[in-house]
């Protein structure tokens, strides 16, 4: 009985050590097979070259600018309110348009202050009557006194008079001049030129000197302003292009950066810099002859510096941030591709100011970037021949899949 489990034993363990060689033998053929395959496929994909556009690294004189936010100011923005109280009798402008100086904008009731103005104007030609009447008999007085016939306290007595009725048309006259200058505060006119806004009062409602809101906006457009921040370390190139010409220009473009709106000249820097921004605040003025610049309205702003002579440029499209910094994918003789540590300048317009790791006649990728890796084959393609109508591609070609620049950007060097 014992030798025959012993047998039974030894079967099952041989039994298990079989199938645990095959299962050896079957994982080290499919590994090995699927190494093979993988190998393969890798290796068919890399004999098909990727399509790509290729830019040359050019020297030339560069424009040197600075990039930034702005927003758009008015160069017064004005509360119109009345300086008087009273009743808004009528209007006499169109809201949104655009008004001049001293324009006449809305009428107050009057009539409280032409009577005020009569009652006034009563005092002062009553005093005028009794100051004329008082010179008149110290006219006379004076003659007697010069014939002896006329006591000397009752001539000095008479000049003192003449005296007060003097100040008290003189008073007289100052409160005149008050009641017409409130009767000239019934009738608003604009402080300064530009464009009305919507009106905040309707005619028949009582106006007060002290309303906060008052009656209309004012904003002058024509010149306008622009207002935006460059960084402290920007700030030494402003400060010494200012000292070549005082009258550097200014660019501005729309939302998009896309559609060119105005141009204009710096107008002044501010005193400080921000301490928690670090930047300092810059203001230019544009004439706006056309209305393009509007209150408020967000911009993008180029600043010129002047020019740099003889500056290595590629496009801004082919420059790539990965962990090892800015790189390009340069082009070699055998038509494949190896990447080249960079050192950025300024950007001027679409192309990037190159200061190290490039030399003038280089090839670099411009289009197709996200599809290369170090030593990759590549066939170049003429961008300029490409039918219009696919621009759409070759905007997702340079941008990568989905068309992000961010994405892009963030391609890693390999």
């Amino acid at each position: 009985m014992a030798d025959t489990r012993t047998t039974r034993r030894g079967t099952l363990r041989n039994v298990s050590i079989l199938l645990a060689l095959a299962a050896t033998i079957a994982g080290f053929w499919w590994v090995s097979h699927s190494s093979s395959g993988s190998a393969k496929a890798q290796k068919r994909k890399g004999e098909i070259p990727v399509a790509v556009a290729v830019v040359t690294v050019q020297k030339q004189d560069v424009a040197v600018e600075l990039t930034a936010l702005g927003t758009v100011t008015s160069t017064y923005t004005v509360t119109v309110r009345s300086r008087v109280d009273g009743q808004l009798d009528k209007i006499h402008f169109v809201e949104g348009e655009l008004v001049k100086q001293g324009q006449l904008l809305a009428e107050l009731d009057p009539r409280p202050y032409q009577a005020a103005l009569t009652q006034v104007q009563g005092q002062l030609l009553r005093d005028q009557a009794l100051l004329k009447n008082a010179e008149l008999d110290l006219v006379r007085y004076q003659q007697l006194q010069a014939q002896d016939s006329i006591a000397k306290q009752q001539v000095d007595t008479q000049k003192a008079l003449v005296q007060q009725y003097e100040g008290t048309v003189k008073l007289d006259q100052g409160s005149v001049d008050n009641a017409q200058l409130q009767l000239s505060y019934s009738r608003i006119t604009a402080p300064v030129s530009g464009r009305v806004g919507l009106r905040l009062v309707d005619p028949g409602n009582i106006v007060h000197a002290s309303d906060t809101n008052g009656l209309v906006v004012i904003t002058q457009v024509q010149p306008i302003n622009v207002v935006f921040a460059v960084p402290e370390t920007s700030l030494g190139q402003v400060l010494q292009a200012r000292t070549v010409t005082n009258q550097l220009k200014v660019a501005i473009w729309d939302r998009d950066n896309r559609n060119r709106l105005a141009d204009g000249t710096l107008l002044a820097i501010d005193n400080q810099l921000n301490p928690g921004t670090g930047t300092v605040n810059l203001k230019a003025r544009f004439a706006n002859e056309q209305s393009q610049l509007f209150p408020n309205q967000f911009v993008n702003v180029h600043l010129q510096l002047g020019t740099q002579a003889d500056a290595l440029t590629i496009p801004t499209a082919a420059v790539q941030l990965g962990k090892v910094g800015s790189y390009v994918y340069t082009v070699d003789t055998e038509q494949t591709v190896s990447i080249a540590q960079i050192a950025t300048g300024f950007v001027s317009g679409d192309n990037t100011v190159i200061t190290q790791g490039l030399q003038p006649g280089q090839r670099v990728v411009v289009d197709g970037l996200d599809k290369l890796r170090d030593g990759a084959k590549i066939e170049v393609i003429d961008r300029t021949a490409a039918d219009p109508s696919s621009g759409k591609d070759q905007r997702r070609d340079r941008n990568g899949s989905g068309g992000d620049p961010g994405k892009r950007n963030g391609n890693t060097a390999k």
